[in-house]
């Protein structure tokens, strides 16, 4: 089915307007989209080209066409032409993006773009496991633990092997020292949930469990992990 089969009903879609929020609404319009029966729609308002939404969507049985009134206000219509039940585990979405308009409209699309390059262009030669290990480890070396936890769990949520994790782990101990390891990363949240993998999976338990286990332990309920 195609835009022309369901434009005439789209002034009878459900709308939201998320101009100017923060924070993590992902969520609230994931379950917001659910409840939407077949034939029926959803309208989003948003400041930039709201590109991390269209994949989630696609997932419920959602079809998408954005319109852009003009640089910096874009209405997504999004129509379920099936009812599905999420079948892509998707977790932490880049929220953080969400606070690139507060600072300037135009700095918002430029963001959604560039991740959208980075993240999910086909073109990319590494897969995308080997991004994710290599933005865990650039987020260390840069002292940002939160967001390499967040990479951690996307990664393992994803299929990453914990041996890989393990190969990780042994060679931040070896370039940036054991003192570094045993002061700043040992204690930290990212660690934490490295343990926790290991520790389940040496009881065997299996791979579902010990992701549903990261996020809710290690996801967007947690102060450590959340982006604000």
């Amino acid at each position: 089915m195609s835009y022309d089969n369901w434009k005439d009903k789209i002034s009878e879609f459900k709308v939201k307007d998320v101009r100017g929020l923060s924070g993590n609404f992902f969520p609230a319009l994931k379950k917001l989209a659910m409840k939407i029966e077949k034939d029926n729609g959803l309208e989003v308002i948003q400041t930039f080209d709201p590109i991390p939404l269209y994949e989630v969507m696609e997932d419920l049985g959602f079809e998408h066409h954005t319109e852009k009134v003009d640089d910096h206000e874009f209405h997504a219509y999004f129509y379920r032409i099936k009812l599905k039940q999420p079948t892509k585990d998707i977790p932490m979405r880049p929220v953080a993006l969400t606070n690139m308009p507060i600072i300037d409209d135009g700095l918002g699309e430029v963001a959604v773009q560039f991740w959208d390059l980075t993240w999910s262009d086909e073109n990319r030669f590494l897969d995308y496991e080997t991004r994710l290990l290599l933005s865990l480890t650039n987020a260390v070396g840069a002292g940002r633990m939160r967001q390499a936890t967040r990479e951690l769990v996307k990664g393992y949520i994803h299929g990453i092997d914990s041996r890989a994790l393990d190969d990780v782990f042994e060679l931040f101990a070896w370039n940036q020292g054991i003192g570094y390891f045993s002061s700043e990363i040992g204690p930290s949240t990212l660690f934490n949930a490295y343990k926790t993998i290991k520790k389940m999976e040496e009881k065997g338990v299996e791979r579902p469990e010990i992701c549903a286990k990261l996020k809710e332990e290690f996801g967007e309920k947690n102060p450590d992990v959340k982006v604000i």
